[in-house]
C-alpha cells in the first residue's frame, strides 16, 4: 500500500526531475549534464506501483520541463504559463508508461535491448508531437543541448536535432540499466558502445562540408535605446541606432549588411524617407542591407513582420514576410476562447498576418540567402527548406529584448548553430539588442559572439560550403523511425493480447515502502 504522503512525495520529485535537463541549455549550458539529467526521473518512472501513477508521474515531469525551460516566459505569460506547461506535460504520458513498462521490475536482456530502442523513440515522439507550430514549437528538444559539442554536430548533419535527441536518451537508459538492473548490464554497455562507435563513425568518416568562399556579413546590433523624454518614439530611435553603426562601416569591405528583427517600424511604401535613407547606407557600405519591417503594410490589411533586402537604389523587391508566428507573442491562438490571456501578460493584442512561402534572395555577387525572421529558426524544416531551395548562408533577424536579462537570448542563438550543421550552409544569428552569433558550415562559432550588453557593428568572415547533408537529403528520418518502431511494438502487444484473450500484464515493480501506524 502506497500512503497519501509517499504520493505527495513521488508528484514533487516528478516535477523536480522533469525540471533537471533544463540544466543542460543556455545559460548554464552543461551540456555533459544531458546525458543523464533524465536518470531520476526515469528510475522514479520505472519504480511507479501502477501504470496510472506512471502517467501522472510521466505528466508532472513533463510539465516540470516546459516550466523550467521557458521560465524566462514569466514575465509575459504571467501564470498562464502554468496551463500552457500542464497541457504540453500531457505529451510525457506515452514515454513514461514505456519507461515503466520496458524498465521496470527486473528486466531481461531482450527487455532491456527493447528498452534502450523504445524509449528513445517514445522520447522522440513528445518532441515531434511539441514541435508542431499550433503546441508552441520545437523549443527545447533535448538534441538543442549540444550546440556546442562538435561530434555531436556532426551528427547533427546526418539526421538533424532529432538524432543527437535519440543518442542522449539512449545514454540515459543506458545507464538507468547499470544502475537499477544487473541482469542487463550487457545490453546497456553495448548501448553505450554503440553510441560511441556511431558517433565516433561520422566524426571520422563523413565528408565536411567543401568550402566555396567568403562571404564578409555586418552585423548591427544597437543594444536597448535608451528611454526618457524628447527621445523620440522606441522605433525610429532603434532606426536611427542601426543607422550610425551602420554608417560606421563605410571604408570596409563588405558584402551583406544585417539588421534585427523589427530594425525598421514602418511600412517603408509609406515612409519614403526612411527608403531613401536605407539606399543611401547601402551606396555608403557598398552592400546591399538586410533589414526587418516590423508594420502595417499599406497593400494590403494587417500587420506583417517582413525581412527586405535593400540595394543603393532602395528596395530591391525581395521580401519575406514571417511564416510561423510566436504563440500569444505575435498571436493569440483561439483568440475567441483564449482572448483573456491579453489582460495576463504581454499577449499580442492584435493578430500579426503570416507570409505564403519562403522566400531566397540573391546577393549582387550570386551568393544567395535564406531568411528566417526570429522564432523560425528553432524549426529545422524551415532552414531545409531554404537550403535545398538553393540558400548559400542562412540569416535569422531576431530580437528578444522583452527577455533581456534571462536565459532566452543565449539559448536562441544556440539553436543557429545547429541549423548550420544540419543543413552544412553558414547561419547568421542577428538580433537587436543580442545575443548575436555567426557560424559556420559544421557548427562552429564564427568570431566572438555580440552579448546583450554590445550596441555595435561587427564584421564577419563567413566561410560558405557546398555540398548537401544527409539532413537535407533525407530530412527527419529518425522520426519517422520512432514513429514506426513505437507503432510496431504496440502493434506486437495488442496482437499478443488478443491472442490471450486479456490485457498483457504489467511488469512487476519493486514493492512500495510504507509507513504503517
Amino acid at each position: 500500500m502506497v500512503t497519501k504522503r509517499t504520493r505527495w512525495w513521488r508528484a514533487a520529485a516528478a516535477v523536480a526531475a522533469g525540471a533537471l535537463p533544463c540544466l543542460a541549455f543556455p545559460a548554464p549550458a552543461l551540456w555533459w549534464f544531458a546525458y543523464v539529467a533524465l536518470v531520476p526521473w526515469m528510475l522514479l518512472l520505472r519504480s511507479a506501483p501502477t501504470g496510472r501513477r506512471a502517467a501522472l508521474e510521466g505528466w508532472l515531469g513533463g510539465a516540470g520541463f516546459i516550466v523550467a525551460v521557458h521560465h524566462w516566459l514569466l514575465p509575459s505569460l504571467h501564470v498562464f504559463l502554468i496551463p500552457v506547461a500542464a497541457l504540453l506535460g500531457l505529451l510525457w504520458i506515452p514515454w513514461a508508461l514505456l519507461v515503466r513498462e520496458l524498465l521496470g521490475g527486473a528486466p531481461s536482456a531482450g527487455r532491456a535491448a527493447a528498452a534502450l530502442v523504445l524509449v528513445p523513440a517514445g522520447w522522440l515522439l513528445s518532441e515531434l508531437a511539441r514541435s508542431w507550430q499550433g503546441l508552441g514549437g520545437p523549443w527545447g528538444l533535448l538534441g538543442a543541448s549540444q550546440w556546442q559539442v562538435p561530434p555531436a554536430l556532426r551528427l547533427a548533419s546526418v539526421g538533424g536535432v532529432w538524432l543527437v535527441s535519440l543518442l542522449v536518451v539512449a545514454v540515459n537508459c543506458a545507464l538507468v540499466l547499470l544502475v537499477a538492473a544487473p541482469g542487463a548490464r550487457v545490453p546497456a554497455v553495448a548501448a553505450v558502445a554503440g553510441c560511441a562507435v556511431l558517433t565516433g563513425a561520422v566524426w571520422l568518416w563523413l565528408p565536411h562540408p567543401e568550402a566555396s568562399g567568403v562571404l564578409r556579413v555586418a552585423v548591427v546590433q544597437p543594444g536597448p535605446v535608451a528611454d526618457g523624454p524628447g527621445a523620440g518614439d522606441g522605433p525610429q530611435r532603434r532606426f536611427d541606432a542601426g543607422e550610425r553603426l551602420t554608417l560606421s562601416l563605410v571604408g570596409r569591405p563588405v558584402d551583406l549588411v544585417v539588421w534585427g528583427e523589427s530594425s525598421v517600424g514602418v511600412d517603408l511604401a509609406a515612409r519614403p524617407d526612411l527608403s531613401r535613407r536605407l539606399a543611401a547606407l547601402s551606396a555608403r557600405t557598398g552592400a546591399p542591407l538586410l533589414v526587418n519591417v516590423d508594420a502595417r503594410r499599406s497593400d494590403r490589411p494587417g500587420i506583417y513582420k517582413s525581412s527586405v533586402l535593400i540595394g543603393p537604389r532602395g528596395p530591391t523587391g525581395d521580401r519575406y514576410d514571417k511564416m510561423r508566428l510566436v504563440p500569444f507573442g505575435e498571436y493569440v491562438p483561439a483568440r475567441a476562447l483564449l482572448g483573456w490571456a491579453t489582460s495576463v501578460g504581454r499577449a499580442a493584442g492584435e493578430d500579426r498576418m503570416r507570409g505564403a512561402a519562403p522566400v531566397v534572395m540573391e546577393l549582387p555577387g550570386g551568393t544567395r540567402l535564406g531568411p528566417l525572421v526570429c522564432f523560425e529558426s528553432a524549426f529545422p524544416d524551415m532552414s531545409r527548406e531554404l537550403t535545398r531551395q538553393g540558400a548559400a548562408v542562412l540569416v535569422a533577424q531576431s530580437s528578444t529584448s522583452t527577455f533581456q536579462h534571462s536565459w532566452a537570448p543565449a539559448q536562441h542563438a544556440s539553436l543557429a548553430a545547429l541549423r548550420a550543421a544540419e543543413n552544412g550552409r553558414p547561419a547568421v544569428h542577428a538580433t537587436l539588442t543580442g545575443v548575436s552569433a555567426v557560424y559556420g558550415p559544421s557548427g562552429e562559432r564564427i568570431g566572438p559572439a555580440l552579448s546583450t550588453e554590445a550596441s555595435t557593428a561587427a564584421v564577419y568572415e563567413v566561410p560558405l560550403a557546398r555540398g548537401t547533408t544527409l539532413f537535407v537529403r533525407f530530412g527527419n528520418w529518425p522520426g519517422g523511425a520512432s514513429v514506426a518502431a513505437v507503432a510496431a511494438y504496440c502493434a506486437a502487444r495488442g496482437t499478443r493480447a488478443v491472442r490471450l484473450g486479456r490485457p498483457a500484464p504489467e511488469p512487476s515493480a519493486p514493492p512500495a515502502r510504507t509507513a504503517r501506524g
